[in-house]
């Protein structure tokens, strides 16, 4: 309790810092409102507008979190098929590759085109954002596991499914939490590319609205909505993965 309560202070004393200096360098250098609004002028746009501002931020983070549970998934089955069978290795890893390899602001408009304006052009987004780590990460894990325990396994002749069950994920579960932390901070990625270049609602939608019409103010409270989802997301996912291997020290 005392090392979370340090680390909150932390993170409070470091924000009121930024937010100090932010304040400083508009009045300074007279920055006009519509290039850099003084955090006064956010704060006032979010009162302005919070309800619709909530209301964008909950459907980008139900996209993000739709994302984010189908994309780990996603992830975790392909690279257990990957290990499982060379055959599908050889077959799946060209066509992974191909979807990293193409930008992401590629893809969209044909994902927006195929399936829409609405949830799933959004959702399919962020799973392509952030299964690679996922995948990569997992089976990576699979097939470094401690040559001891490969050995015990072919002691006991168990078959290649118990091996995996018994022996290769549980090695695999810290490298598969490393996975999944870099896909928490990914994942709010994929939704907001997905919004941004076609979508009824959300806070990329929001953004550029307020671009348009020259409101920075409201266009920064939209930025600051989706860094508060990303923390929330990441510290979540941080508690999760500790309690999944709770035997992993961490500094």
């Amino acid at each position: 309790m005392r090392d979370f309560i340090l680390a909150t202070a932390r993170i409070v004393v470091g924000i009121l810092c930024f937010v100090v200096m932010w304040e400083l360098l508009v009045r300074l250098l007279e920055i006009p409102p519509f290039m850099l609004p003084s955090p006064a002028r956010v704060a006032a746009a979010f009162q302005d507008r919070w309800v619709f501002l909530l209301y964008h931020a909950s459907l980008t983070a139900y996209e993000t979190f739709l994302g984010f549970v189908f994309g780990v998934l996603a992830g975790t089955i392909l690279a257990l098929a990957m290990w499982l069978s060379p055959l599908a290795r050889r077959a799946m890893l060209p066509v992974i590759l191909v979807t990293q390899a193409l930008p992401v602001f590629a893809i969209a408009p044909i994902l927006v085109l195929w399936l829409g304006f609405g949830l799933a052009s959004k959702v399919v987004m962020a799973v392509l954002v952030i299964f690679f780590a996922v995948t990569s990460t997992f089976f990576d894990g699979l097939r470094r596991t401690d040559s001891g325990l490969v050995d015990l396994a072919c002691l006991y002749r168990v078959s290649r499914l118990k091996e995996l069950m018994f022996f290769r994920i549980p090695a695999a579960l810290p490298a598969l939490a490393s996975g999944i932390r870099i896909a928490a901070v990914f994942a709010p990625i994929g939704a907001i590319v997905g919004e941004w270049v076609g979508a009824k609602g959300g806070l990329a939608f929001i953004m550029l609205q307020s671009n348009a019409r020259m409101q920075a103010d409201v266009m920064f409270a939209a930025l600051i909505l989706l860094a508060l989802m990303v923390l929330t997301l990441r510290f979540s996912v941080d508690a999760l993965t500790r309690r999944m291997v709770p035997w992993q020290l961490e500094d």
